[in-house]
């Protein structure tokens, strides 16, 4: 029995100016964001992320998720890069140098999982939001229905930068930096969710 492309098991209808188009008409917009050490942190300034965190929460009226995604680091890229260097190198003191720096990361990463971590918060926006448009289509009342439809779409991407913006702002006030995905960066991530034989970091340097 032939299996299914996996495109068809994922709901995603499009993706398209930074937002994630659902089968069902619900949308989601994705932000990349930076990180706390909170254990260096002093205990007033604990207490102070804790009450800004907890102010942020409050002051949401749509739901979030937050998402970790851990990944072993492949270096062999980087390896490779070095061996290209070290061959390049005229010096042969600097030769030896490059040698010994990458047998030190070689085994760094045999004794060690070296892990990167992407920090994502996923704002949703339901197709219940959209109730009005399902009605009006249910009975027949539309005319133009991709006119309508479009009209609706660009209004719904208004509302859900909004809340990207606000979260953003909010985030801000605790030190977390924030900024959306673009097409081709959500497109990776969701690649790596997937298949989870990637090892590759997601690159933003925005967030650095």
């Amino acid at each position: 029995m032939p299996f299914a492309p996996i495109q068809q098991k994922i709901d995603i209808e499009e993706i398209k100016d930074g937002i994630i188009y659902l089968k069902n008409g619900g949308m989601r917009a994705i932000l990349l964001t930076s990180s706390i050490n909170f254990a260096l942190k002093s205990s007033d300034e604990q207490d102070a992320l804790i009450f800004k965190y907890q102010s942020l929460l409050n002051s949401l009226d749509f739901p979030l998720q937050i998402s970790v995604i851990s990944r072993r680091i492949d270096l062999s890229s980087y390896l490779a890069v070095l061996e290209q260097k070290k061959r390049e190198q005229p010096n042969e003191l600097l030769k030896i140098q490059i040698d010994e720096y990458m047998d030190f990361i070689k085994n760094l990463v045999q004794i060690s999982n070296i892990i990167s971590q992407s920090f994502l918060v996923v704002i949703p926006l339901s197709p219940m939001e959209n109730k009005e448009q399902n009605i009006m289509e249910k009975i027949g009342l539309t005319k133009k229905k991709s006119d309508f439809q479009e009209k609706t779409r660009e209004e719904l991407k208004d509302q859900i930068w909004q809340r990207a913006d606000f979260v953003i702002s909010g985030l801000a006030g605790i030190g977390i930096k924030a900024a959306p995905l673009n097409d081709q960066e959500i497109i990776e991530i969701l690649y790596k969710i997937y298949n989870t034989g990637s090892q590759e970091k997601l690159k933003m340097e925005e967030i650095n």
